[in-house]
């Protein structure tokens, strides 16, 4: 009978989440590489070559993989690539590269993931410090804005920058110099992504407002524009449009593509207003968020912000980011002149809840004291996966919609 240790189990945990990782960021960045335009020859080859032997180093040597096979497997399913006897976890049946040859959007976000995944556990295990590789940033850009915020130690600053991050990923320069962001928090608004420009010109989704993508497809032998928020569950809300490309200077114009009925009952008071189709806007002069901020500081702040605004309207007593940022939300419900009780609430919005899973096995739960996690309606499917996990830990899952109709119920009023 073999015993394995802890340390065991951990370092092997540690092992594969590295495997998953630098197997995603190889294929991430050889995909960006074959789809960027603009790059010469040279050097989409040498990106390619690089990303290659970051691919083997992840493999190990006794599982090569040719270079044209490599090319290849970029337009197939992501756990191909994955040695024999790691869990593919999320990444089974991933593309990295889509109908239009572009970077998918699910792919990016599980980078992202597995990147703040590996870089917990490398601060949590002290025997994490040869899992390193150049790519793998020390602090990532999210987290790196959170600690400069706090470092203001005030609540109300910090506030106050956390809301303008979420409020106001992009726009342009003049504006963006009003919000209330320290120097080097403003740093990370940067220049409209290439790939969300089209002519000169840009579009905010109308959910998120940060600069949609925008791909050319030929349909019955025309060409047609696409534009689409980078946050997929926006753009199937219908933060996705077509236009009429031009070769003159007129002003793209978009037309919404079909989108789903608006939802009926509690989902209702949450969903988004998507109000008129987005204008275009001129790229000079505009900036936007590092992907990173917005994916995992405005696109789960849209959400928290949400709840907290309904829950106020509702007459219930609502903090945000009590403590600089301990958790999410602190609310407090119960019928009047009764002692009310507190629900303290950490929000996420992961692509992939197994790697949420791990992440929260990896921080024993929440180290900020949060007794519920919330992730927004169109994440629900991943309740009771997470409910499963953050039960050994005393928390309790809801969807958003879920969690503001127990606690308006809990208080006496109407959540819808």
């Amino acid at each position: 009978m073999t015993v394995t240790s802890s340390t065991e189990n951990s370092t092997r945990e540690l092992g594969d989440v590295r495997v998953r990782y630098l197997v995603t960021r190889a294929a991430l960045r050889a995909a960006k590489a074959v789809t960027e335009p603009g790059l010469e020859p040279q050097q989409r080859l040498a990106t390619l070559m690089e990303c290659h032997g970051t691919l083997h180093a992840a493999r190990g040597p006794g599982i090569p993989l040719s270079f044209g096979e490599f090319r290849h497997a970029l337009a197939g399913n992501l756990a191909a690539l994955l040695p024999d006897g790691v869990d593919p976890l999320d990444l089974e049946g991933m593309l990295v590269v889509d109908r239009d040859g572009q970077v998918t959007e699910d792919a990016f976000d599980l980078d992202l993931e597995q990147q703040m995944l590996l870089h917990t556990l490398r601060k949590l295990d002290t025997t994490a410090g040869v899992v390193s590789d150049r790519e793998l940033q020390s602090e990532i850009d999210q987290e790196t804005a959170f600690t400069l915020l706090y470092k203001q130690g005030d609540q109300a600053v910090y506030e106050a920058g956390r809301s303008d991050l979420i409020r106001s990923p992009s726009g342009a320069v003049d504006d963006l110099c009003e919000l209330r962001l320290p120097p080097l928090v403003a740093d990370f608004y940067r220049e409209i992504p290439y790939n969300s420009q089209f002519g000169g010109w840009w579009f905010p989704c109308p959910v998120c407002r940060w600069p949609m993508r925008i791909v050319l497809r030929k349909n019955s032998g025309a060409l047609v524009g696409a534009v689409r928020c980078w946050h997929a569950p926006h753009a199937d809300m219908g933060a996705s449009y077509l236009f009429r490309p031009t070769t003159n200077t007129s002003v793209p114009e978009l037309l919404p593509e079909p989108s789903p009925a608006r939802p009926s009952g509690r989902e209702a008071v949450l969903y988004p207003d998507f109000g008129d189709i987005p204008l275009a806007v001129p790229v000079a002069g505009h900036k936007a968020v590092s992907r990173g901020i917005w994916r995992y500081t405005t696109v789960p702040g849209l959400p928290e912000l949400s709840l907290y605004d309904r829950l106020v309207d509702r007459g219930l007593k609502v903090k945000l980011w009590p403590g600089l940022d301990a958790y999410d939300l602190l609310v407090e419900a119960g019928p009047k002149r009764a002692k009310k009780v507190p629900f303290k609430v950490d929000v996420k919005d992961y692509t992939s809840a197994a790697t949420l899973a791990k992440l929260i096995h990896a921080q024993d739960g929440d180290r900020g004291g949060a007794e519920w996690l919330v992730v927004p309606d169109y994440r629900a499917r991943q309740v009771p996966l997470l409910s499963g996990v953050c039960e050994k830990y005393s928390m309790r899952v809801a969807a958003a919609s879920e969690f503001g109709e127990m606690v308006c119920e809990k208080a006496g009023v109407s959540w819808t």
